[in-house]
């Protein structure tokens, strides 16, 4: 990671699979913040994630155990533990361990994602993950937009990245113009900040592939992104242009240096969709929204957090907001170079960036 200060531990909800793979009856295996974890679909289809060890002697669950009903079943000595962690069946004897609990995540599947609560003070979840075809003001259904999972799905495992670079890329316009090749830098229309979220709207034009007949160039298309973010590692945004889509970024550390990282794009049915072009179409569509995660994950990969950043004084009070309201997602003790400090260096950024000027 660097000289990356921040805690890789942070507090919020984060994806860790997609619902499609955690199919009924079978056991998944994870490692998050450091810990290993079990997913497992009971018959009746709740999802339940919990810590991988059983409490009788340590056994790991992902390795060998099976799912009975809802209940999740130990390879070592068939002790059954149910979806709240308990134990409520020993094989060889008659009563079941009421003592020993296994710890169970507060999880919620939503969006075609499974996402976990995490939080090292150990409180109820503090926001709720937002339905992204009810967040926006188009009144969108669902059965408007073809399924994300499996063809408009990406992840990266195991990169060097903090969450909060997810953020961060939401006040940053200035990238859009070298990154994602738009045809000049982005107008935000709104950038507003609540307790556990925050919203950034902008417009901006580009210059798609395909050419007028007429011209035989380029025409500029005007169109805009709605983004929202819940905490500091889901980013939401409704983008439209030539066709409306949607997208989630999320990023979810493994450990104190790496993070996971997913992409999930749904695109709009449009007209003519059912035509014999079809197929290629899509796949075009599907390649353009998957193209645009890919080149910020080429930048993030290799990235090093600065603190404190050099600004442009027109980039600086997006900046200065996102790292302060970010402070609210790490305990006290775990926000890396400290508040005062954060704040230090983001004045100082913005205080270079008008000397140049």
């Amino acid at each position: 990671m660097g000289s990356m200060a921040l805690s890789m531990k942070p507090t919020g909800w984060f994806q860790v699979a997609w619902s499609a793979e955690v199919e009924p009856g079978a056991v998944r295996r994870m490692r998050y913040f450091g810990q290993e974890l079990i997913a497992y679909r009971g018959a009746g289809g709740k999802l339940t994630v919990m810590d991988a060890y059983c409490e009788h002697l340590g056994a790991h669950l992902g390795h060998g155990g099976t799912v009975n009903g809802d209940n999740i079943v130990c390879p070592f000595h068939g002790w059954e533990w149910n979806c709240q962690g308990r134990n409520v069946h020993i094989p060889y004897q008659e009563r079941a361990n009421k003592v020993r609990r296994i710890r169970v995540w507060p999880v919620v599947e939503r969006n075609e994602g499974v996402f976990v609560w995490h939080d090292l003070e150990g409180r109820d979840p503090l926001y709720e993950v937002p339905d992204i075809f009810a967040l926006f003001d188009d009144e969108a259904k669902a059965e408007d937009y073809y399924r994300a999972y499996p063809e408009c799905v990406l992840s990266r495992e195991a990169l060097p990245i903090h969450p909060q670079y997810v953020i961060e890329n939401g006040v940053d316009f200035a990238h859009f113009k070298f990154v994602h090749r738009t045809d000049e830098v982005p107008t935000f229309t709104r950038q507003d900040f609540d307790e556990w979220c925050f919203y950034a709207d902008f417009d901006m034009k580009w210059r798609p592939s395909k050419t007028s007949s007429a011209t035989g160039e380029a025409q500029v298309v005007h169109g805009g992104t709605q983004a929202f973010n819940a905490g500091i590692s889901l980013g939401f945004s409704r983008s439209w242009g030539t066709a409306n889509s949607r997208s989630l970024i999320t990023v979810t550390p493994v450990d104190d240096e790496t993070s996971d990282i997913r992409s999930t794009s749904w695109l709009e049915k449009l007209p003519g969709d059912d035509g014999p072009a079809r197929p290629e179409k899509l796949e075009r569509r599907v390649r353009v929204a998957n193209n645009q995660f890919l080149a910020d994950v080429n930048i993030w990969e290799h990235q090093r957090y600065t603190e404190p950043p050099g600004l442009a004084t027109a980039e600086a009070r997006g900046f200065r907001m996102v790292r302060r309201w970010a402070r609210r997602f790490y305990p006290e003790g775990e926000r890396g170079s400290g508040a005062a400090e954060q704040d230090a260096g983001v004045e100082a950024g913005l205080a270079a960036g008008s000397r140049e000027d």
